[in-house]
């Protein structure tokens, strides 16, 4: 008797169903913080962070979009890992791309403080965390975002490994438009000059080529799971 799989996303059918949690989870938080800057009163999408957008009445949205978005590209790390089995499998990727989830759940929990002006009549940079709550933010999204870097040179160099050149360059490249884009928007929320007006503009950029080359991964591999059903594994 063929014993089953200890863990069910071990199994080729969870694999698919994962994959779409990856391929769905960027659009929607793009998509958020996208609809919900543009329509907040006093909010500057090219000056604030998206984390501000959870302050105020209706930061509930963007709390909710950090814990479903998280959740999902959590599931879809281990949708990664079944899809490259094939392929000789991946450790720190899954791994990684795991710890970029885990760490959006929790700047959904513990939600940041004011900051560049936002929610108005704030100061633009308190001298000190004003809770655990806003100290713990920055440190799960700091854990975050270096674990995203990592997962993008991770998996250059698995696809380079694997032939695909057109994917080891998208990898890394976006890993440095990531890292660029975040330390110059971190420096505009210090309130460096020059900078202070374009900090959230710096993080849209990182924020959204990171979701674009997750959602496209999971494509891709989705892409490859259909062709491999097809050829019978």
């Amino acid at each position: 008797m063929q014993q089953k799989p200890a863990r069910p996303w071990a199994d080729a059918a969870w694999a698919a169903p994962l994959l779409v949690c990856g391929a769905i989870a960027g659009p929607l938080f793009v998509g958020v913080f996208l609809i919900t800057g543009a329509t907040r009163a006093g909010y500057d999408p090219l000056r604030h962070p998206v984390s501000s957008l959870a302050l105020g009445d209706l930061g509930w949205t963007q709390v909710v979009t950090f814990v479903v978005t998280g959740a999902l590209t959590v599931a879809f790390a281990f949708g990664i890992r079944r899809a490259l089995r094939p392929l000789g499998g991946s450790t720190w990727g899954p791994v990684l791309v795991g710890i970029w989830g885990a760490g959006l759940i929790g700047a959904g929990v513990f939600v940041t403080e004011p900051i560049s002006g936002y929610p108005p009549g704030t100061p633009d940079r308190l001298t000190q965390y004003g809770s655990a709550h806003a100290a713990l933010h920055d440190g799960v999204s700091v854990l975050a975002f270096v674990a995203l870097v990592a997962a993008c040179f991770v998996f250059a160099r698995r696809f380079a490994g694997w032939g695909s050149p057109l994917w080891a360059a998208y990898s890394a490249m976006t890993g440095i438009v990531f890292t660029g884009a975040f330390v110059l928007s971190s420096m505009g929320f210090e309130q460096t000059e020059g900078l202070v007006n374009l900090a959230g503009l710096f993080q849209r950029v990182s924020i959204t080529a990171a979701w674009c080359w997750l959602s496209l991964l999971a494509l891709h591999l989705l892409r490859r799971q259909e062709i491999g059903d097809r050829a019978g594994g």
